[in-house]
């Protein structure tokens, strides 16, 4: 259900509010353009600064507007594992197709507090989880043994790895059985994590490119590896400067220069320093996507 390009939606806003007319616009543009997966509520997505009442109208209205076109994956990942359950029994009943779960920020739990975290999550819901493994972010690292244990759980269905440790993906490869989902992170990892046998992406750049994404991801699993690893370096440039400062902030500043969205974030971030965008713009216009 969740292989090929998943793109990590940002959340558009205008004058403070969320901007649901661009969201509806951005879906479809993702859609229209091949992408396989819409992930909502991600790091992305700026969930971090949204309320219940923002999360459950993005839900709502990412479902109904998506109308079953392609999968919708959830972000429900919290350090609280009761908000994580309440969040993830809540995304079920709206309509989501499985949750994106990453590992709890800040508490640093140990791999055993991990297994009983996930574990908890997945027994109090019946549709796929997918667990989100990204250490830069969360202070903590999921290891392989452990992913092994949790796809064990029935629901649990795969994983994002976003550790950009090639190795420690090999592991999670060589413990876990053939059909267990392993997911690319990062943008430049994604022919990498596809070489040892991984299934996708959910993707920031995508956002900007979701056909060229998808094309690079269904080139690799249609042997055409060539043409995948064309694709991989020439937008390589391209992930370097959306990453040049903390997601989601090159992003929307891309999104914003291709007339998609106001360029606006909630606080603690703030836009993109002048001189990152000008190198972006500019690698864009080479690009020839603006």
């Amino acid at each position: 259900m969740f292989k090929g390009t998943g793109v990590a939606l940002i959340t558009p806003f205008k004058e403070g509010e969320i901007d649901l007319e661009s969201y509806k616009n951005l879906i479809d543009f993702q859609i229209e353009n091949d992408c396989q997966c819409l992930v909502v509520l991600g790091t992305t997505g700026e969930a971090a600064t949204l309320n219940d009442e923002e999360k459950k109208q993005i839900i709502t209205m990412a479902i109904n507007h998506v109308n079953k076109r392609i999968p919708v994956l959830v972000g429900t990942g919290n350090n609280n594992t009761s908000v994580a359950i309440d969040h993830s029994k809540k995304a079920e009943a709206l309509g989501a197709d499985g949750v994106l779960v990453v590992t709890p920020y800040y508490n640093k739990a140990t791999q055993k507090g991990l297994i009983a975290h996930f574990e908890a999550i997945a027994k109090s819901i019946s549709i796929p989880l997918v667990l989100y493994n990204v250490p830069g972010r969360t202070g903590i690292n999921m290891e392989p043994e452990t992913v092994e244990k949790l796809s064990q759980i029935e629901n649990i269905i795969g994983i994002k790895e976003a550790s950009g440790n090639i190795s420690q993906v090999l592991e999670i490869k060589r413990l876990v059985s053939e059909d267990f989902l392993i997911l690319s992170g990062n943008d430049d990892n994604i022919l990498p994590i596809y070489a040892i046998g991984g299934h996708g992406v959910i993707s920031v750049m995508a956002n900007v490119i979701p056909r060229e994404t998808e094309e690079m991801c269904r080139s690799f699993s249609e042997g055409n590896i060539k043409k995948a690893i064309e694709l991989q370096v020439k937008y390589k440039k391209l992930f370097n400067h959306l990453f040049s400062e903390v997601n989601p902030i090159p992003v929307k500043a891309a999104m914003a220069l291709m007339n998609k969205i106001n360029n606006e974030l909630r606080l603690p971030l703030t836009s993109m320093e002048d001189d990152k965008m000008d190198e972006l713009k500019k690698e864009m216009k080479t690009l020839n996507i603006i």
